[in-house]
């Protein structure tokens, strides 16, 4: 796996400091049952600013990975002013229950369906790094804590140790704390699985953290106070999703899978495919061939991969330049938990 991104990391935390563009929270009207599609992709032109790609992620709730995987090729520290970005906003709703939260990893999102309400709530987060992955699991929230304090593990204390930096034994609540200012405990485990903030924002949409599910603070803020104690939370790791719509139109969206070993690229690290997906692939209606290249492409979109009169969209083209920075990080220049 590619680690090219540390100086980025600090750099477009650096310059979001700066950064002007505010965020709102993600809200789409919950489809019915026989249907996962959700939004629309936008187009945005990028402004003479000087803003990173980090910026216009934050302004339209999306990760910076999402981000690069919609746009390959994109400068992720100074986009060229002028050039029409895709915002991908555009999704399929992981194929599991909706209530709750629900993680999926691959992705590197957070869908919270808030009970008694025809909705959901979609945002980026960043997630455990390479060697200290974010599991997949069943859960629930344990405990909510306002202001929490950060006590560095044993672990986290040695590698950083190792980079020449001496982590306090805790440290205090406040905007320098690296969970930010709001958390949630998971209950599995030991509690040592937390969904919080952050005081780096570049982090977001990307694999940081010591395990834990990180937000941006407006996004932690506004979950806190919506998400009730005892909540549902389900871990996944979909990176294909695929659905049959009502009117017959059948999509694939794939996103680059995690890393498992330091080598893997994840724009070109296989994906393994389950039964269903294989019959999915096979079926009469279905273009294999699109399939193939959206797998390739892996732009995080929806694809429509129909074939006849259904067949009114087409995969992303191929083979465009990928950045170091388009493939899953292993970054913690400001981790927590």
């Amino acid at each position: 796996m590619r680690r090219a991104l540390p100086l980025l990391a600090m750099l477009v935390g650096t310059m979001m400091a700066t950064h002007s563009l505010t965020a709102s929270a993600a809200e789409y009207p919950l489809p019915p049952d026989n249907s996962r599609l959700i939004g629309e992709n936008t187009t945005y032109v990028v402004p003479n600013d000087g803003q990173p790609l980090e910026a216009v992620a934050a302004k339209y709730q999306i990760g910076l990975i999402a981000m690069l995987e919609a746009n390959p090729g994109t400068d992720p520290y100074l986009p060229k002013p002028g050039t029409v970005l895709t915002i991908p906003s555009q999704m399929l709703l992981p194929d599991t229950k909706r209530e709750g939260i629900v993680v999926n990893l691959a992705e590197l999102r957070l869908y919270y369906y808030p009970k008694g309400e025809d909705k959901v709530v979609v945002y980026p987060i960043g997630i455990g790094q390479l060697g200290r992955n974010t599991p997949e699991m069943i859960t629930s929230v344990s405990q909510k804590i306002p202001n929490p304090t950060w006590t560095p593990t044993a672990n986290i204390r040695k590698a950083y140790l190792k980079d020449g930096i001496k982590l306090p034994s805790m440290v205090p609540a406040g905007p320098e704390n690296p969970m930010g200012l709001f958390a949630m405990r998971l209950s599995a485990g030991t509690g040592q699985y937390l969904i919080h903030g952050t005081n780096a924002n570049f982090g977001i949409g990307m694999r940081v953290s010591s395990g834990c599910i990180r937000l941006r603070p407006d996004d932690i803020e506004a979950l806190f106070n919506t998400v009730p104690k005892g909540t549902r939370v389900q871990i996944v790791n979909q990176p294909i999703k695929y659905d049959i719509e009502p009117d017959g139109k059948r999509y694939i969206e794939v996103h680059q899978p995690l890393s498992h070993t330091e080598k893997d690229d994840p724009q070109t690290k296989p994906i393994a495919l389950t039964a269903a997906m294989k019959k999915f692939i096979k079926h009469d209606d279905t273009n294999a061939e699109v399939v193939k290249e959206a797998i390739k492409r892996r732009s995080g979109m929806p694809v429509v991969v129909s074939v006849g009169d259904k067949a009114t969209g087409t995969a992303p083209a191929v083979n465009e330049p990928q950045t170091a920075a388009a493939t899953q990080p292993a970054v913690d220049t400001a981790s927590t938990q």
